[in-house]
């Protein structure tokens, strides 16, 4: 258990706490109403963006120094998953005026389609090369969920009703979609018949 290892393991408790943060009905036994909603939601942007930022850190040990895993390369990306794909589904049933579930749909379509993929890939023995478009995908739809869970904080364009975390919910789910149309289209060989 090395490092990278343990912020991966932390990340996935992390995850687990913002599910928690998200699910339980404080309002329902709470006398201070929609205060406590906004104060749920910052507490879980908080943890939002600290599971994402050691996203990044574990990714960068254990390649700087190294550290590389089965347990980081199989834990890693399921954590991530977790935590956006998780926060989506949840907040485009809590905050549906922001969160467009169609935009939800295609980010959890394209992870189902490459992920399938990676799995033919690696049967066949073939490298799918990495491409700068995943890590943009990444951090639009970080960037999108960190707006929404603002959204009803009043400071200056997190305000707006959620209009500008709606308007990047849309960007993130395309350039997902764009993304994985790339990784497919880098990926094609895999479906050529031997």
């Amino acid at each position: 258990m090395n490092l990278p290892n343990k912020i991966t393991t932390v990340r996935m408790v992390l995850v687990v706490v913002l599910i928690a943060i998200l699910l339980i009905p404080f309002n329902d036994f709470c006398i201070f109403g929609s205060d406590v909603l906004k104060f749920r939601y910052f507490v879980s942007f908080v943890i939002f963006i600290v599971a994402s930022i050691s996203d990044y850190f574990d990714g960068h040990i254990a390649r700087k120094y190294n550290l590389v895993t089965t347990y980081g390369k199989f834990m890693d990306p399921i954590a991530d998953k977790l935590l956006v794909n998780s926060s989506f589904i949840i907040l485009a049933v809590q905050k549906p005026s922001i969160v467009p579930t169609i935009a939800v749909v295609i980010i959890i379509a394209r992870d189902i389609v490459i992920d399938a993929l990676r799995m033919i890939s690696v049967e066949k023995g073939i490298v799918i090369a990495a491409s700068p478009l995943g890590k943009l995908k990444t951090v639009t739809q970080m960037v999108a969920l960190s707006f929404v869970f603002l959204s009803d904080w009043p400071f200056a364009l997190l305000g707006t009703n959620g209009l500008v975390g709606k308007i990047l919910c849309y960007v993130a789910a395309l350039v997902s979609l764009i993304s994985g149309i790339d990784y497919v289209i880098k990926g094609r060989k895999v479906f050529e018949v031997k």
